[in-house]
């Protein structure tokens, strides 16, 4: 009788046996790592809806490399570098997941779906509530998107590189995702994967910055209630009068991010018109169904061979210094409004100016409720939350209009 190959039999230990020792090692790496985060999206550490999809995800495309027919090592997930029409016709009856990559990753679709579940979830009366302070704050807690990129050159990226890997300091997974498609396609995949695990992580890395820049009796500061004498109360008529002549204005200024202009203040729109199918529709099937994907995508499109690239430890460096950059400039400007306040505001708000909403104002709120639970800072994080999100989007905008060309 002859005798059974092992390595034939079960494929996935043979291409481990069959690579080359770093790539062998990486692929085990990282199928510890998804089940990582399956187990921290669990606990609540991480976002569960993203991390759970991407972690099973990474450890499966690790596990599942197979030989292929031509001799070559592979997996029947996706091939992100395929790009000949050919090709792609024949791979996308064969890859599962490959038509979802196409038709709804790899153009930003999936990205505008979660900016217009955002939108409709956003009340952007906190922001209209206080439109300086929030616009202020979201201008500091854009530092690391700016500073990044003269960091990024002098680590030899060009400069669409450049700015492709800055956004991540914005802490909006679709404006890196749409950035890095229209400016650095040759490395969306590894910009959008160090994006969307670091942003995971300002649940756990934000709170330690916060306490580190802001001692305990300044973080309790209960910030005062808005002086509203004459004013009328903000009703959802200028909400819906803010977000057209916002989407308009934006889409004016910079036709290039249109796409995520119109999602975000269609969600907005949807929001403040009452339409509660459709609002029901954008915050539930279409917002979690797309974010689910996206995090499933993300996952196996950590292969090990794609994550090999020599740029991807740069780009690991500098995901941490545009988040450490922007987390600092909040924090800042929130000093600053503390200081020409007369020491009444909270400058513990100016963290959720980074706008990864909405978790960044729940950090600030859960920092301050630990040394004063009776302070409610939540409104004006919102404020400054909402003000971070559009103010990513302009700079969007400015970048890949200015750098397209």
């Amino acid at each position: 009788m002859e005798s059974i190959d092992f390595f034939k039999l079960f494929q996935g230990f043979g291409t481990i046996a069959n690579s080359e020792p770093m790539l062998a090692i990486v692929r085990i790496l990282l199928i510890l790592l998804g089940a990582l985060l399956v187990y921290l999206g669990k606990k609540g550490i991480l976002e569960p809806l993203l991390m759970i999809p991407m972690g099973i995800g990474m450890s499966a495309i690790n596990a599942s490399v197979m030989f292929l027919p031509d001799g070559t090592m592979g997996n029947l997930f996706l091939d992100p570098l395929i790009s000949e029409p050919d090709e792609l016709m024949n791979i996308m009856q064969i890859d599962f997941l490959q038509p979802i990559y196409v038709f709804m990753f790899s153009n930003g679709l999936i990205a505008c779906f979660v900016f217009m579940g955002i939108g409709a979830l956003l009340d952007v009366s906190y922001l209209l509530d206080r439109p300086f302070e929030s616009m202020f704050l979201a201008m500091f807690g854009e530092l690391g998107t700016f500073l990044t990129i003269p960091i990024a050159v002098l680590f030899g990226l060009t400069l669409k590189e450049s700015a492709s890997i800055a956004m991540v300091g914005g802490a909006d997974g679709p404006m890196v995702l749409f950035t890095s498609l229209s400016l650095a396609k040759h490395l969306f995949v590894p910009i959008t994967v160090v994006a969307y695990l670091y942003l995971g992580l300002t649940y756990g890395g934000y709170p330690y910055l916060i306490r580190l820049m802001i001692p305990k009796h300044i973080r309790g500061i209960k910030p005062e209630a808005p002086k509203r004498r004459n004013k009328k109360p903000i009703n959802s008529s200028m909400k819906l009068t803010f977000a057209v002549a916002m989407c308009i204005i934006l889409c004016f200024l910079f036709p290039v991010a249109s796409p995520l202009f119109l999602s975000l203040f269609v969600g907005v729109a949807i929001r403040e018109s009452g339409l509660t199918h459709i609002y029901n529709f954008i915050t539930g099937p279409l917002l979690y169904g797309s974010t689910f994907l996206l995090g499933l995508l993300l996952g196996v499109l950590c292969d090990a061979n794609l994550l090999l690239d020599p740029k991807i430890l740069i780009l690991l460096v500098l995901g941490i210094i545009a988040l450490l950059l922007s987390g600092v400039g909040g924090i800042l400007g929130g000093y600053i409004l503390y200081w020409t306040s007369g020491k009444k505001f909270n400058p513990t708000i100016g963290i959720a100016a980074v706008s990864c909403v909405p978790t960044t104002a729940k950090v600030a709120q859960k920092e301050v409720s630990k040394v004063n639970p009776k302070a409610f800072i939540l409104p004006n994080a919102i404020g400054a939350n909402i003000s971070g999100v559009i103010t990513t989007a302009i700079i969007t905008g400015i970048y890949i209009t200015f750098l397209s060309n």
